[in-house]
């Protein structure tokens, strides 16, 4: 099973779109970003480029790319995971 966050953005609807049996769209509640796990995981990310300065956008793109490697599913996991989706699984009657 796959759960896809999506916000409301009129490009996630398509009226000839097929989703295979195991993903689930799970769509967050209109302008707020707050609950979208990637904000959070930017967040994480952009804490650590507080007080770095890049000469080139290539040495930004490695900064962010090496940040990225440090972390392992534990880690997006703790920074990413909300009850929220649980409890809207378990209201759908999901199984």
């Amino acid at each position: 099973i796959h759960i896809i966050q999506l916000d409301n953005g009129a490009f996630h609807f398509s009226q000839h779109l097929q989703i295979p049996e195991n993903i689930i769209l799970l769509f967050q509640p209109p302008h707020t970003p707050q609950v979208n796990p990637i904000e959070r995981l930017w967040e994480e990310i952009k804490r650590h480029l507080a007080w770095e300065s890049f000469g080139t956008l290539d040495e930004l793109r490695q900064f962010i790319w090496r940040r990225l490697e440090k972390l392992n599913t534990s880690i997006v996991a703790s920074i990413t995971g909300w009850d929220f989706i649980l409890d809207a699984l378990f209201e759908s009657n999901f199984s």
